[in-house]
């Protein structure tokens, strides 16, 4: 069965448009990587500080394996200086 992942992401309001556009640079080669089904970003239209990221992946060991990877790269570092608050990162299971 494949997990959904939501990664709710709180931006520095002026950090906005650049974190939007390194989320456009890095998300084909999350695409790519091995158990990513799909993953989009999508901004706030209320709040346009808040973006959040809904992933498919075939199982949640296999994003938990793709978080540890963007880890050790520092991605997860980078895009954390952008952020006015933690990230919030849940996992679900489709069941209807």
């Amino acid at each position: 069965m494949s997990c959904t992942v939501l990664l709710e992401l709180n931006v520095k309001p002026e950090l906005v448009e650049a974190t939007i556009a390194k989320m456009g640079e890095l998300l084909p080669e999350t695409r790519r990587y091995e158990g990513c089904i799909d993953v989009y970003a999508y901004q706030d239209q209320d709040n346009p500080t808040t973006i959040v990221a809904i992933e498919q992946w075939q199982t949640r060991q296999a994003y938990e394996k793709y978080f540890a990877w963007r880890t050790e790269t520092g991605v997860m570092a980078k895009l954390g200086e952008s952020l006015a608050a933690e990230p919030s990162l849940r996992f679900f299971d489709k069941k209807a």
